[in-house]
C-alpha cells in the first residue's frame, strides 16, 4: 500500500468539486423542510459505500460490456465538463426528479445527489490515473466532510449566505472545468497509443 498525499489531495479536490456538497446546501435545506428530518449519518455512509463499490466493480462491469477505463474516462470528462458548465453558468442541463419519501436520506440525497452519475464517472476516471488506495482515502475524507455539511447545513447557509454559496459553486466549477480538460487530454492520448 502506497499512500501519496498529492494524489489523495487531488482526488479529494476533484470529488469534492463534482459532489459539490456546499453548492447543494439549498437542496439539502429544501429537502429537510419537506421531510422534516434527514439522517446525515445514513446518507453519508450509503453514498460512501456506493462510491467505493463502484470504484471496485465499475471496471469489471465495463470490461464485461467491452469498454476500457480510458474510454470511460474520456466519456466521464465530457460529463465533468457539463457539470462544470452548470456550476459556472448557473444553468441546469440535467435535473433528477426530487420526489421525497420516508427514504429521503437515501434517495435523492445519498443517490443521485451525492453518489450520482458525475461522482461515479469521476471515480473510474480517477482510477485510470491514480492508485486505488489514494482514491479510497479521498472518498472517505469526502464522506466525512459530507456528513459534517449535512449535519450543519442550516448553520452553514446562515453563515455563508446565498451569495457565498454561489461564489464557492462558481470557483469549484472553474476548477472542475480545468480537471475535465486534463482528464480528456490524458486519456485521449492513451486511446491512440
Amino acid at each position: 500500500m502506497q499512500l501519496d498525499f498529492k494524489e489523495i489531495f487531488t482526488a479529494f479536490m476533484i470529488l469534492f468539486a463534482v459532489i459539490d456538497i456546499i453548492g447543494n446546501i439549498p437542496i439539502v435545506i429544501d429537502l429537510r423542510k419537506k421531510v422534516g428530518h434527514i439522517q446525515s449519518e445514513k446518507a453519508a455512509i450509503i453514498a460512501g459505500i456506493i462510491m467505493i463499490l463502484f470504484l471496485f466493480l465499475g471496471k469489471n462491469i465495463l470490461s464485461l460490456i467491452g469498454i476500457g477505463v480510458n474510454s470511460f474516462a474520456v466519456a466521464g470528462s465530457f460529463i465533468l465538463f457539463f457539470i462544470a458548465l452548470e456550476m459556472i453558468l448557473g444553468i441546469t442541463l440535467y435535473k433528477e426528479d426530487e420526489n421525497t419519501a420516508m427514504t429521503a436520506s437515501v434517495f435523492p440525497l445519498a443517490f443521485p445527489l451525492i453518489a450520482g452519475p458525475g461522482s461515479l464517472t469521476t471515480l473510474l476516471s480517477l482510477r485510470a490515473e491514480f492508485r486505488i488506495e489514494n482514491i479510497i482515502v479521498a472518498v472517505i475524507v469526502n464522506v466525512i466532510i459530507i456528513y459534517g455539511v449535512l449535519k450543519t447545513s442550516a448553520t452553514i447557509e446562515r453563515f455563508i449566505g446565498q451569495n457565498g454559496i454561489n461564489i464557492i459553486r462558481k470557483v469549484f466549477g472553474v476548477i472542475l472545468l480545468a480537471i475535465a480538460v486534463k482528464l480528456f487530454a490524458h486519456n485521449i492520448k492513451a486511446l491512440f497509443i
